[in-house]
Parts: C-alpha cells; structure tokens; sequence
C-alpha cells in the first residue's frame, strides 16, 4: 500500500495563520486536525512575528508533518498590507524549513481551482468542499478551512512534484529535505540552482 504522508497546509497571515493537517494515502485524504496561530496586534511588529514564528514552532513540533505546503503571497493594491503578509508568509516558509521539512509554495487561483474546480471560487465554496472532501473536518474560521484547501492542493500535486524531480539533470537533482532546507521556489525567483545549493550546504554544516 501506498505510505501514508502527513501534510501541513498553512494559510500566512499576521493576524490570523490558519493551519491544517491532513493524511493523503493514494487518493485517500484524512482529516488530522486545524487551526490558527494568532499575533496581538497591539505589539510592535517584530514582537507580532516572533509569536507567529513561535506558534507555528509548536504546531509543526507537536503534528510532526511530512511535509509543508504555504500558500504564495497575494499581492493588492495595499502595497503595506501586502509587504505585511510577506514577512507573516516569510515566518510560515522558515519553520518548517528549520526542521528539515520539505516545503511547497501554491499560488491562491490554483488552490481554488483545485477544490473548488474554479480559479475564481469564493470562501464558501472552498469551506463546502473541505467539508465534501473531509467529512470529519471541524474548522470554526476560515483561516483554518483555507489551510485545509492549501493541503488538499499539495496532496493532488505532490506526485507532479517528484515527477519533475526525476526528471532534473543528475547533476541538478536535489532531495526533498535538501529542498526544503534551500528554500523551495527559490530557483527562478531571483536565486539559481548554484545559489540555492549554496544554501542547503550551508544549513547542513550548521545541522
């Protein structure tokens, strides 16, 4: 039988990060448990992220995942706004990539239009298909059903995934720690595959 892969599916945000596990076993997907990780907003916001990077610290720690999928940073015309979910996203991408998970990136409109089957679907159509998919899903915010949905992506596009990878140049072929330990999605996003592998070398002499 096909092993089975716990997922962690994180919603960034700096007032609320949702998260959610999941068990994906072939086509089969388990709900495992949900959640946020919330920062008081009457903190600087250096204070505001250390209790985000903290929180998100004891999720991945006490659901001990496989594996990590962050949804990407939704830009707006608030460019403050968006500058302020970049560093909540930056502390969702580091955590796991500080315990050697392997970490995945899924642009909002895919996420959608995996779940719902339109790129465009609004929350409640996402949250009805969470609950279509995991009937025992209990989520009370959507910052939690939308981390459900990240991970539900990540378990239909993981095999996409090590299919590419198997399909890299020997000498480009990097494994899923050595991803997540570089920082994956950096390649092509202003860091090439040498930068990149300069990273992973450097976090493994500091393991």
């Amino acid at each position: 039988m096909t092993t089975p892969i716990r997922i962690l599916g994180i919603d960034p945000g700096l007032r609320r990060t949702g998260w959610g596990l999941i068990t994906a076993q072939g086509t089969k997907l388990t709900y495992g448990d949900c959640g946020v990780v919330t920062s008081d907003g009457d903190l600087p916001l250096a204070l505001r992220l250390r209790e985000l990077f903290e929180g998100i610290g004891r999720i991945v720690e006490t659901v001990r995942p496989d594996e990590v999928a962050v949804e990407e940073t939704f830009v707006n015309k608030d460019a403050q706004a968006t500058l302020k979910l970049g560093h909540a996203r930056a502390m969702a991408l580091v955590v796991p990539a500080l315990a050697g998970l392997p970490v995945f990136e899924y642009a909002a409109n895919l996420i959608k239009k995996t779940v719902a089957g339109s790129g465009h679907a609004e929350k409640v159509q996402i949250q009805a298909m969470v609950r279509f998919l995991l009937p025992k899903a209990e989520f009370r915010v959507a910052d939690a059903a939308d981390a459900l949905a990240i991970a539900i992506t990540h378990a239909s596009h993981r095999d996409a995934h090590a299919l590419r990878q198997a399909h890299l140049p020997k000498g480009k072929r990097r494994t899923l720690t050595g991803q997540a330990a570089a920082g994956q999605g950096l390649e092509g996003k202003g860091f090439s595959a040498a930068a990149a592998a300069r990273i992973e070398a450097a976090l493994a002499k500091q393991g």
